[in-house]
């Protein structure tokens, strides 16, 4: 039985915090999800359990690096993709073009996750009126009607709140203060 995310990131918490039998525990979880993601991806029986290793090390001594608001697979994930890397580099070994999609695409996921994360952390900043409206309309690509329709309030009151928001944002991006 794999464990969860949440069961995961909790084990890497306590473990960040001291608790070494859940250190233990969360590298001996991950071998298994370690050996399954380089299968699909390196074939080589011998290479994989080398590459499990290498990633449990990196693991190990570059998880204060891990920061406890984001997602552990993605940070995982990006950690075992650079070991596969290193390993493709030391071996010469190059990867059939169609397991190229592949590994794109996981890679993406996990970028979109970090991204969505990101813009919901920049749309907490706003005001709820503010996010809702820019929400609906630019990232769920709902019409300014339908935006204002739900929200109970005029369209000219969610192109308003959209404008001012997408400022703010831009304006916090850029570290300035409104």
């Amino acid at each position: 039985m794999r464990a969860s995310e949440d069961q995961l990131k909790t084990w890497m918490v306590e473990g960040l915090d001291g608790n070494a039998a859940s250190h233990a525990a969360l590298l001996r979880a991950l071998v298994p999800v370690l050996r399954a993601f380089y299968r699909r991806r390196v074939g080589d029986g011998d290479a994989i359990e080398d590459i499990v290793q290498e990633t449990l090390i990196a693991v190990h001594t570059r998880r204060i690096s891990y920061d406890r608001e984001r997602v552990f697979s993605a940070w995982l994930f990006a950690i075992a993709r650079y070991k596969m890397i290193d390993h493709f580099r030391r071996t010469r070994q190059t990867c059939p073009i169609e397991d190229v999609e592949d590994i794109l695409f996981a890679a993406g996921f996990e970028d979109e996750a970090n991204a969505r994360m990101d813009v919901d952390q920049l749309l907490a900043a706003l005001p709820e009126k503010q996010a809702r409206a820019i929400r609906e309309t630019r990232i769920d690509g709902h019409s300014v009607a339908d935006a204002a329709r739900t929200a109970g309030i005029s369209e000219s009151d969610v192109k308003i709140s959209v404008h001012r928001g997408l400022k703010a944002l831009s304006a916090r991006i850029r570290g300035e203060r409104l």
